[in-house]
């Protein structure tokens, strides 16, 4: 551990599939510094989080003198990053004082003893009232109380080449209205443009969330309503229609060669590849994304600089399976700056989460990290609205976003939803019997609280 004054650095890095390094050494006796852990990317040469968390971490020292903040980046997979957190928060020894949460998993964390409310801090924290009410209800416990304040949402769409859709003799205002015309225009491509990959959605275990939320459940929610969980019965929803066509169409995707080949599909490290190999070297058509996908261009901090990604990619709405209203489908994320129930300075990590979420600040990430802004005052801020190109078409898609549900068993149900993809993907078993496998592991996870639904 090597200070460099006076911020210090404490890298913390997964070097290989299911094999976390150690953090850090140290009681934690250091009053005067805080400790905040957030993921890195990946792709080392993307540094647009890290680049943020360095300059609000210098300005919190320049206007808290004596006090030092000590960075946590940790370089994994997204289920490696989980892993790795929910080992630090463990011990007051390794927990950091400031977390960086996906809003998944913060009622399963706040199950399992490791979050701290943060109530007594917003209740006179005047910022509090420019959050979103969707926002806050992000990072709220089933208990009422709040364990985080979020730093952005998200949402999901389909990227498409208009160069490779040009050549293929598609439309460059593409505007698929089912998930047959999805597959149609791949095929097309597939047919036309050899050598191209037609269309990109993330399966398995490997991508973790991504995979889960903006592969699966991007087609499981335009099949009807309630298909994963039922909340006026209070029960998880086994034997539906959706979820088995939801992996037919993944099923036909891999089966007929439109996807990317089967071993990358599943490799943790698809994402990193679709974002600085496959779109930025026109390989890849069509890919189900997420909307923050241009911060990886941006001449300073992205991974792969780009400056033709604005004119060359479009962006499409993702459809309801048959067009049924309101004829597209989104989803929702976000993360959260939290503090751990064994931090050893939860004063001074809610003064350094009051400083990274003041309006300024806000708006600096949102910019940077092309995020869809959570601070009225953000959305509201000319500079944010004219920050990164699509990012209109992205916010106009919350409306009809729809969140996963916050439950602590929802992390266990998503890793059985991408064994699911896995094995449909990897021809392991078919659509059918995967949801089968699906709904019978489903009843074991959450305590036999289903309802069959046809």
């Amino acid at each position: 551990m090597r200070p460099t004054a006076p911020l210090m650095l404490l890298a913390a890095t997964v070097v290989a599939a299911g094999t976390l390094t150690a953090c850090g050494s140290g009681s934690g006796s250091d009053t005067d510094t805080v400790k905040v852990a957030f993921i890195k990317d990946t792709n080392s040469k993307v540094t647009v989080r890290d680049d943020y968390v360095r300059l609000v971490a210098r300005q919190f020292e320049k206007d808290h003198p004596g006090k030092k903040v000590r960075l946590i980046p940790i370089q994994a997979s997204e289920n490696d990053y989980y892993t790795k957190i929910q080992q630090m928060m463990r011990s007051p020894r390794t927990a950091p004082d400031v977390v960086y949460e996906d809003t998944f998993l913060v009622n399963s964390d706040i199950t399992a003893g490791l979050l701290r409310p943060l109530d007594t801090h917003l209740r006179t924290w005047d910022d509090w009232r420019q959050f979103e009410p969707a926002a806050k209800a992000a990072a709220r416990g089933q208990d009422g109380r709040t364990y985080g304040v979020p730093d952005g949402t998200d949402t999901r769409g389909l990227w498409f080449n208009k160069k490779i859709f040009k050549k293929a003799g598609l439309p460059a205002d593409w505007r698929p209205r089912t998930w047959d015309e999805v597959l149609d225009a791949a095929r097309t491509v597939k047919r036309k443009v050899p050598g191209v990959i037609p269309l990109n959605v993330f399966t398995g275990k490997g991508a973790g969330e991504a995979a889960v939320m903006q592969g699966f459940e991007m087609l499981l929610y335009g099949t009807g309503e309630h298909q994963l969980y039922d909340p006026g019965a209070k029960k998880w929803v086994t034997g539906t229609r959706g979820f088995r066509d939801s992996l037919t169409f993944l099923d036909t995707v891999y089966k007929e060669r439109l996807g990317p080949d089967v071993s990358d599909a599943l490799s943790p490290n698809i994402q990193t590849n679709v974002a600085a190999e496959l779109l930025p070297e026109e390989k890849l058509a069509i890919d189900l994304d997420g909307s923050w996908l241009g911060q990886q261009w941006q001449k300073t901090g992205g991974g792969n600089p780009w400056p033709e990604w604005s004119s060359t990619l479009g962006q499409a709405p993702f459809p309801t399976q048959h067009g049924d209203p309101p004829g597209k489908v989104s989803l929702a994320g976000g993360w959260t700056w939290s503090v751990p129930r064994k931090a050893q300075r939860p004063e001074l990590a809610w003064e350094l989460i009051e400083t990274f979420q003041s309006k300024p600040n806000a708006l600096e990430w949102c910019v940077r990290g092309a995020q869809i802004a959570v601070r009225k005052d953000v959305a509201a801020d000319p500079r944010y609205r004219t920050s990164v190109p699509g990012i209109g078409f992205f916010t106009g898609l919350v409306g009809v976003s729809r969140y996963r549900p916050a439950l602590p068993e929802y992390p266990r149900v998503a890793a059985a939803i991408g064994e699911a993809m896995e094995a449909v993907t990897a021809d392991d078993a078919s659509p059918d019997k995967a949801a089968a496998d699906y709904d019978s592991t489903l009843k074991s996870l959450v305590g036999g609280r289903t309802v069959a639904k046809p």
